[in-house]
């Protein structure tokens, strides 16, 4: 755990000693390029501000190449300042074309700033698509046509009750023709020989 927290110190630390010369070499050259007062405070503000949102819009994984651009215009920019620094270029006598960039500079950072943070992310690929083609191809309901009475359920016939001397009577018949066909009487026959209705008759050879 003490090792662990060591490195992070250590990291943190160097990250903050490195932000610090850069911060400094960017309010140089924004001071020797003529912005003098709070502003040239300010420019290393911004450089800062537009890279690490910059970095930020990359590790978010939406509108990468707006992130990769302004990131290489905003690292360009901290790494030509400590560059410039170096005693490559003259701060005392500073050339018009580094002028020209210093001023022109708060413009380019409010755009990528704009641009990064009101960038539309890509939509992820949820089930809300799914969802919709669903609905889409789902068969629409048919339409109820306005007056029409719903169906009525069919109701169950009535049960047929079937007289004791009635059943006793179709059995004897029932043995009688077995006895004379070595069949089964079937329910026909059956109604036939008792002259009865079909109900009657099927409640009769359920009784068998």
């Amino acid at each position: 755990m003490r090792a662990q927290l060591a490195r992070i110190d250590a990291v943190l630390v160097q990250a903050l000693i490195a932000a610090a010369l850069s911060f400094a070499h960017l309010h140089d050259v924004a001071s020797a390029a003529g912005q003098d007062g709070w502003k040239a405070w300010a420019y290393p503000i911004s450089v800062d501000l537009l890279l690490v949102a910059a970095w930020r819009r990359l590790r978010t994984g939406d509108a990468k190449a707006a992130g990769w651009c302004w990131f290489v215009i905003a690292l360009t920019a901290s790494l030509g300042a400590n560059v410039a620094t170096a005693g490559l270029l003259d701060l005392e006598q500073v050339p018009a074309w580094l002028r020209i960039l210093v001023a022109g500079w708060p413009a380019v950072a409010f755009l990528g700033g704009t641009l990064l943070a009101h960038s539309t992310p890509a939509p992820a690929p949820h089930e809300d698509t799914e969802d919709v083609q669903d609905q889409e191809d789902a068969p629409d309901p048919a339409p109820e046509l306005p007056g029409q009475p719903a169906p009525e359920p069919t109701p169950a016939p009535p049960a047929v009750t079937v007289p004791a001397a009635l059943v006793e009577h179709a059995r004897k018949v029932a043995a009688e023709h077995h006895t004379r066909t070595g069949t089964v009487i079937d329910t026909p026959t059956l109604r036939a020989r008792l002259g009865v209705p079909a109900p009657m008759a099927e409640a009769i050879a359920a009784h068998l």
